[in-house]
């Protein structure tokens, strides 16, 4: 390492937002970076630990004390090959992904463990202002074609990989854009789109062909992809969500979050709502049930679009505030977080089961009741009480991908959970030259895994094409 007592020396510094008063303001991201002596300084904490425990923690096996070394040294077009030679997008996972590296890290163990995130998003912009990243064009083309089915993290990467290894490769996308829920489902003030867009133009230059509001098995039959290209990759996400089964679900104003999240960002970028009814917290008592990241997402956009209040529901118990490293530590830890969002003023409660959806006597809602459950998640008898309501969005998570369609006239083997089955090493569906990646595979997950499932699957196809493969794994 370039700085052995770096760690010693410096304490822990990230990024910071802008005022919540501010942010909430508008759509646009809120980070403010840190400056280049600050993140030099950062890079220095670096250890020199001998078993790299963040490697551990990254999905995609980030060389992290590579890069941050390379930081260390301001060599940062070194540093960004670097990070380019295992993540696609680091401008991605440097805005949204949850940091397990961070968690992993040995200086963890002290609180104060290496700002990854923040330098890996630091290399990647300072990369793109500096026109180090280009289009990667083969020099040999295979003759083979691709048909990539789902335009997300896992099928954008699993496209660049096989583009670059000479492939003709086609990139089929049901929504009028490509990105899948880094377009559709991140709030653009976690992630601005310009972001997508920019990775898509190297991606056209590399030899990439998009066909957006392609809906495989509705309005493109899914046999002309089986007749046309020699492997088929199935790199949807899982779609369908998790419902709340309980009275009064049918009113309206009670809407599954990623039909709320979708429209805004539809707004932001300009885009047609089509026939669908507008979805606004607009002076309204919002309720949020599910305490993870989409549920964050629905906090942020209802704050910007002007809710009264945001409760958000869950209902399991509360974490503790710190976890016990001695058990955790790399592992990733279950303890008390808050996300930007929920810092904006959401009031957080756990061990809370909806019971009822109280109506108004119009048709839509004035509330919800709930009941408090015990560590079992069985009601507590005499808890029962109401919250004040007239939206209600869900965000419990997701089951698995849509089945019917594409899936169903396929015919392709689930597991148990209802994804398509196939295993990590081929990635190879129960049908000839099917493949498939990402949640579509694994069930709902991060950003940062659908990166590393779609490389690796990218990987297989190349081997089963041509025998052979140069791409890494």
């Amino acid at each position: 390492m370039g700085k052995i007592t770096g760690f010693l020396e410096a304490d822990r510094q990230d990024r910071k937002y802008l005022p919540a008063s501010d942010r909430i303001r508008n759509f646009r991201e809120f980070v403010i970076p840190l400056d280049q002596s600050a993140l030099r300084t950062q890079a220095s904490r670096c250890m020199d630990c001998g078993i790299p425990y963040c490697h551990n923690g990254c999905p995609v096996n980030n060389q992290i004390p590579d890069w941050n070394d390379l930081v260390y040294r301001e060599d940062f077009e070194e540093a960004s090959r670097n990070l380019h030679s295992t993540n696609n997008f680091p401008e991605f996972t440097g805005r949204i992904c949850p940091a397990p590296c961070e968690a992993s890290c040995t200086l963890n163990l002290t609180e104060q463990p290496v700002t990854i995130k923040t330098i890996e998003c630091a290399i990647v912009d300072r990369a793109w202002n500096e026109g180090w990243i280009v289009p990667q064009v083969p020099v040999v083309k295979t003759g083979k074609r691709v048909a990539v089915v789902g335009a997300g993290p896992a099928g954008l990467a699993c496209s660049q990989q096989l583009a670059r290894a000479g492939h003709d490769v086609h990139l089929y996308e049901r929504q009028a854009k490509a990105g899948g829920l880094l377009r559709y489902g991140i709030p653009d003030f976690k992630m601005e789109k310009h972001l997508i867009d920019r990775r898509v133009a190297q991606m056209e230059a590399e030899g990439v062909t998009f066909h957006t509001n392609a809906h495989i098995g509705v309005n493109v039959p899914v046999q002309n992809l089986v007749d046309e290209f020699d492997a088929i990759i199935l790199t949807g996400g899982s779609e369908k969500p998790r419902d709340l089964p309980v009275p009064g679900r049918e009113l309206d104003g009670v809407h599954f979050a990623m039909d709320f999240l979708r429209q805004q960002n539809k707004r932001v970028s300009g885009e047609s709502l089509g026939n669908a009814p507008e979805l606004l917290a607009s002076g309204k008592h919002v309720v949020v049930i599910g305490g993870g990241d989409t549920g964050s997402d629905c906090i942020g956009t209802s704050f910007r679009q002007g809710a009264l209040s945001v409760t958000q529901l869950e209902i399991m118990p509360q974490p503790p505030e710190k976890e016990n490293k001695l058990l955790t530590w790399p592992d990733w830890p279950l303890k008390m977080r808050t996300s930007s969002s929920q810092a904006e003023g959401a009031v957080r409660d756990f061990a809370v089961l909806t019971t009822r959806i109280i109506p108004n006597g119009k048709g839509g809602i004035r509330g919800i009741e709930c009941v408090r459950v015990d560590d079992k998640m069985q009601p507590i008898e005499g808890t029962q009480f109401e919250i004040k309501a007239e939206l209600v969005l869900l965000a419990m998570g997701f089951v698995n991908p849509v089945h019917e369609g594409m899936l169903s006239d396929l015919g392709v083997e689930f597991d148990p959970r209802g994804n398509v089955k196939a295993d990590v090493l081929q990635y190879k569906s129960s049908l000839p030259k099917i493949f498939s990646a990402g949640d579509m595979r694994r069930g709902q997950s991060l950003v940062v895994w659908a990166i590393r499932e779609g490389r690796q699957c990218a990987h297989s196809v190349d081997k089963f094409l041509m025998g052979r493969t140069d791409l890494p794994r």
